[in-house]
């Protein structure tokens, strides 16, 4: 299943505070942040959890403007929020009225219960309505999250796979199908746009205080693990994509960027760090199960993610360490034990 080894991909282990204290939510994030590109930043998606951290650390330079559908009562006083569909014609009115500079884009569904065309087409209109009003307002700076998630784990991938390497993901699920076809949009985007600057990010497995697979997977009390299999994995702080997004925003960045945090470890030892309880499955009986389970709305996980602990899916971010100067802040354990954080974001 491979090896922790190529450090210098992974980031080194000694990177944050590892198991001692409790950092300051934001501290570290403000490095680089006066040669942000100036103007007003637009987040789509900015009620959710990873939008609410990032406007927390951005609204302290520059005037941040959201779109999303769900509230964000609490967000600071000079934050303006629009809840709105972006794919209605009122989400242009936003670009109209506050001479947005830079765009990310963090409004991705992500219901995996949701199986129907419409999802699928509520993501691709909505991220095509955002990059339109990005032409026609002369929006120098877009920025889509994705994931790492698009490359799809596989028994052939090799130990890291780069930017290069192609989007096998989408025959997994139908998230996994949403993001590659927004990752592609953007590089089509990308080409045919050359003036504007575009970044696509890719980071690893994200932990935090999401709401999403590899979190919720790790929140569980009784672990479920494939008898037979330990792949290693590999694993991101929620703050260092956060820190990834702000560095993208600087003038003359462009292009794509795997993003990874502290080395990768066997699955078994990043159990073993949160202290866990595991219960091998076999292969068979754990799909079975968490296809019902899924069907009935209580499993915590996509029957289709069970390839995440099955095979390996980890990624190369040199060329993030060497053009963005990304460097993970979080260390192996700061970054595992953040799923258990409380949610205060």
């Amino acid at each position: 299943m491979g090896t922790a080894g190529g450090a210098t991909r992974a980031g080194s282990a000694e990177h944050g505070s590892g198991a001692s204290g409790r950092r300051a939510p934001f501290a570290s994030l403000d490095a680089g942040a006066d040669f942000l590109l100036p103007g007003t930043v637009l987040i789509s998606g900015i009620a959710g959890a990873l939008g609410r951290r990032l406007t927390r650390a951005l609204h302290r330079h520059r005037r941040v403007v959201g779109l999303d559908q769900r509230s964000f009562t609490d967000r600071p006083k000079d934050v303006e929020h629009r809840e709105v569909d972006i794919r209605r014609k009122r989400a242009r009115e936003v670009f109209r009225d506050s001479d947005v500079r830079a765009v990310v884009h963090l409004g991705v569904l992500h219901d995996s219960h949701d199986r129907t065309t419409d999802h699928h087409a509520r993501n691709l209109l909505g991220f095509q309505q955002l990059l339109d009003c990005v032409r026609q307002y002369d929006v120098p700076k877009v920025v889509l999250v994705s994931s790492a998630n698009v490359y799809g784990p596989r028994s052939d991938n090799p130990q890291f796979l780069t930017e290069e390497a192609p989007l096998l993901g989408a025959a997994a699920s139908e998230h996994a199908r949403d993001l590659v076809s927004l990752d592609m949009v953007a590089q089509s985007f990308f080409w045919k746009h050359t003036d504007t600057e575009t970044v696509i990010l890719r980071p690893a497995h994200v932990l935090g205080t999401l709401e999403n697979a590899a979190s919720n997977y790790l929140r569980l009390k009784v672990v479920p693990t494939l008898l037979g299999f330990d792949p290693m994995v590999q694993v991101v702080h929620q703050d260092d994509v956060v820190r990834a997004i702000m560095l993208s925003l600087r003038p003359g960045v462009r292009g794509i960027f795997n993003l990874a945090g502290p080395p990768p470890v066997a699955l078994s030892r990043a159990l073993g760090v949160l202290e866990r309880k595991v219960l091998p499955v076999p292969h068979t009986v754990a799909r079975l199960g968490a296809e019902r389970l899924w069907r009935w709305r209580m499993g915590p996980v996509p029957p289709p993610d069970l390839d995440f602990i099955r095979y390996v899916c980890m990624v190369d971010d040199a060329r993030a360490r060497d053009v963005l100067g990304y460097e993970p802040h979080f260390g192996l354990v700061e970054t595992l034990q953040a799923v258990d954080a409380e949610r205060w974001v």
